[in-house]
């Protein structure tokens, strides 16, 4: 698996995050990142090498978090019920309140004083 470079700016961007501050908050170094970015593969040798051994590819032995997975799906139908009983809110408010109750407190005034400030600028 690579790392994607362009995936990685996106986020940043979304959140209203440099790649610098990004990598400084991660605690990466920019070296670090760009040696990442330039490797044709990021998984560790015993997972390539487990992989090869099966004769699979790397992924097909690693799990997603299905957690996460399934906490995002119950969120979509949380905020769809919430739509119904107030027509005049909108999904991404509804889904972004939603994910914010399940971060920590100063997590959500960090985020919330983001979207307030990229909300401003438009």
């Amino acid at each position: 698996m690579r790392l994607s470079v362009e995936r990685i700016k996106r986020l940043c961007s979304r959140r209203g995050l440099s790649l610098e501050a990004f990598l400084d908050s991660a605690g990466v170094s920019r070296t670090a990142y760009y040696s990442l970015a330039r490797r044709a593969s990021i998984l560790p040798r015993s997972v390539q090498a487990m992989a090869r051994m099966l004769q699979v590819t790397p992924s097909s032995i690693l799990q997603e978090d299905p957690p996460a997975a399934n906490r995002a799906q119950a969120l979509i139908v949380e905020a769809r019920a919430v739509l119904e009983r107030h027509p005049g809110a909108t999904f991404e408010n509804v889904w972004h309140t939603l994910v914010l109750l399940d971060e920590a407190p100063i997590e959500r005034l960090r985020r919330s004083l983001l979207r307030a400030r990229s909300a401003d600028i438009h």
